[in-house]
């Protein structure tokens, strides 16, 4: 079966040369909350990019970076010392991801506010465009829900009802 992203041939134009990059298909292989890495990257990426088009702002930089939010690969952490994992995925994968993404492709300026401020509030680094609030508006809300599923549906539709809210919020 063929994804959503995947029929939209504007979208797939904008990222090809990413989803084609071999040390990008290896974030399939990463766990993330209750899928992998790349699926997630996509889902932000695909509905940051559908926000920014209907807010008339910059949707390439936007369904770009948003792919690329999260495109680091695991770093040796301790995960029994949960200060070390907590600094990796709120305030360090943001700037590894930010340097793997500049090796393998120019960035605008966006682009790079775009993943280095995703994890705002919980990284100290303020978006500084509307096309990185909106990915970070999107990720935190996709990471709430995809985390949520672990406690059941109860969190589930609560964080569901906080997306709806959030993305009302920001298109009215």
């Amino acid at each position: 079966m063929i994804k959503t992203f995947e029929k939209d041939a504007e979208y797939m134009d904008l990222v090809q040369d990413i989803l084609d990059l071999e040390e990008f298909k290896q974030m399939k292989h990463i766990r993330h909350h209750d899928n992998n890495r790349l699926e997630h990257s996509l889902k932000v990426s695909y509905y940051s990019y559908k926000v920014a088009k209907a807010l008339h702002v910059n949707y390439k930089e936007t369904a770009r970076g948003g792919l690329l939010h999260d495109f680091f690969l695991e770093r040796t952490v301790d995960y029994t010392n949960i200060k070390d994992k907590v600094l990796l995925y709120t305030t360090k994968h943001p700037q590894d991801a930010l340097e793997n993404s500049k090796k393998f492709f120019d960035l605008s300026m966006k682009e790079e506010d775009i993943i280095k401020c995703h994890m705002f509030p919980f990284d100290y680094r303020v978006p500084k465009y509307i096309e990185s609030w909106i990915v970070n508006l999107v990720d935190t809300g996709l990471s709430t829900r995809e985390f949520s599923k672990k406690f059941g549906y109860k969190l589930s539709y609560a964080t569901n009802m906080l997306t709806i809210v959030l993305l009302n919020t920001i298109i009215k």
